[in-house]
């Protein structure tokens, strides 16, 4: 954590689960970090907590298995939640 990242990628797959609300916010402040010393992070996630504090979207769906699968919405946290397309920016 305390050198450079600029060739790594950190890939996390629903990081939230199980955790207070208090840890999420200690795991957002990890992932800040690494983007400060020039990571890429990527998470796959379902708190919104998480999804609003990130620079990027990609919203999968409209549902699950042969529902979903495309991209229902992608672009900042502002730009999901004014696509009506995105279920999950109903909720942002």
């Amino acid at each position: 954590m305390g050198r450079e990242q600029n060739d790594s990628v950190f890939i996390f797959d629903e990081p939230t689960i199980g955790l207070h609300p208090l840890d999420v916010r200690k795991l957002l402040e990890v992932f800040r970090r690494l983007i400060s010393s020039g990571a890429t992070v990527i998470v796959i996630e379902h708190d919104l907590d998480v999804i609003c504090n990130a620079n990027w979207i990609i919203d999968m769906g409209p549902e699950g298995g042969e529902a979903g699968g495309r991209i229902a919405a992608s672009g900042t946290p502002s730009e999901v939640k004014a696509n009506p397309d995105s279920i999950t920016g109903k909720f942002i």
